[in-house]
């Protein structure tokens, strides 16, 4: 992808976050193309259907759009959430690719760095308790932005602007803006 379609590809991303509804339609599309080209050279044994991984990645990106920096490149972002939900079938599986298979490397990439519980708990301390509670079930426990709202009591946008502040109360904290 030369840099005019990854513009592109941004643009609709964009579009669609301000509620285009055709962009967003269009940007699923290429998504879906480029993911599922890139899996099918990554899953060379049939126990895994690419379809599914790829529906995941799509479903995961809708969930997740809010988390795209506008300043980044989002194909390393889609890429992203593509290998960790090939992880994640994998392990649904019960496991993982051969080891010279090129699947392995793609999930071994993608291995997010392992905190410690006490970490964790280090930086959910700089935070409010609302943050605290809104960061534990998004970014911890895996709910999602909807299902957080339900459990405590919010509307969807104040568990974005929570999440949101909260991961860059964080950031700020331990240097990583």
């Amino acid at each position: 992808m030369d840099k005019a379609e990854e513009r592109s590809l941004e643009q609709l991303l964009v579009s669609a976050i301000e509620g285009d509804e055709r962009a967003y339609f269009a940007f699923l599309e290429a998504v879906a193309k480029l993911v599922r080209t890139w899996l099918r050279r990554k899953v060379t044994h049939g126990s895994l259907d690419v379809e599914d991984v790829v529906q995941e990645t799509l479903l995961a990106i809708h969930l997740k759009r809010h988390t795209w920096r506008s300043t980044e490149p989002v194909r390393p972002w889609i890429f992203a959430i593509a290998n960790h939900k090939l992880i994640d079938a994998f392990r649904r599986h019960g496991r993982l690719p051969l080891a010279d298979s090129p699947a392995l490397e793609a999930v071994e990439a993608a291995e997010p760095e392992v905190l410690q519980g006490w970490e964790i708990d280090r930086a959910l301390q700089v935070l409010t308790p609302g943050q605290r509670s809104v960061v534990t079930a998004v970014s911890i426990e895996g709910s999602s932005i909807q299902e957080t709202a339900r459990d405590l009591g919010m509307n969807e946008t104040a568990v974005r602007v929570a999440l949101h502040r909260g991961l860059s109360a964080i950031a700020r904290r331990f240097g990583r803006t």
